[in-house]
């Protein structure tokens, strides 16, 4: 299957949460640590969410210079099924091109293009094929919760990188990795460790997932 090399980036508190309670947006990442983010994506070819991402963060999913020198913008990519992405988003203004992934319609306006991939939900294997045919070779995840599951799930990542900052969020709040989850002991998703490096005021953990073949 050719696919992009896909890498997926989170912050989160050390009981694994992603957010506050009631999906609210929580900085967790310190200075130290938005400087490797920016530069992870400055070697992408693309950078993906989720809708929910989208609606709650409304981030630009850019690479600012500051922390590159010059920026190269990656292709900004959403999925999003039923096509609620507000027209006044970060990722709808021209800082660089958008692919918005629906299962209902298509179109292109200048720097955005509304593709249709699946029926139901968007197909993740066939979008990885789109996306490597359209010359992204390096794709970047960043969420939520749900979407790095589905990526986890198609066995479609190549590694991750968790920074994980000394704090506890607690209760009901967003997990690293939300959707169904596994429900046997087999579904479950191992992972080797590659590094852990102190950064900031935190930790940075890169892990290489271990598929069943």
């Amino acid at each position: 299957m050719k696919k992009p090399y896909v890498i997926v980036n989170c912050a989160s508190s050390i009981d694994g949460k992603i957010a506050l309670v009631g999906k609210k947006p929580l900085k967790i990442s310190d200075e130290e640590d938005m400087a490797r983010v920016h530069k992870l994506r400055n070697e992408c070819d693309g950078i993906l969410v989720g809708i929910e991402t989208i609606l709650a963060d409304d981030p630009k999913l850019t690479v600012k210079e500051k922390y590159v020198g010059k920026a190269k913008q990656p292709v900004r990519i959403v999925l999003d099924s039923k096509f609620r992405t507000p027209e006044n988003a970060e990722v709808m203004k021209p800082n660089a091109k958008t692919i918005i992934v629906t299962t209902c319609k298509e179109f292109k306006k200048e720097h955005v293009e509304v593709i249709k991939c699946g029926d139901a939900k968007v197909d993740l294997i066939k979008l990885m094929e789109i996306l490597y045919d359209r010359g992204i070779r390096k794709l970047l995840v960043e969420g939520g919760s749900t979407v790095i599951w589905e990526f986890l799930k198609n066995k479609l990542v190549d590694e991750m990188f968790v920074f994980f900052a000394p704090i506890i969020i607690g209760g009901d709040a967003p997990n690293i990795a939300g959707g169904e989850g596994a429900k046997k002991e087999e579904e479950i998703i191992k992972f080797e460790i590659k590094s852990i490096e102190r950064i900031g005021y935190g930790y940075l953990v890169n892990f290489i997932p271990q598929y069943e073949q």
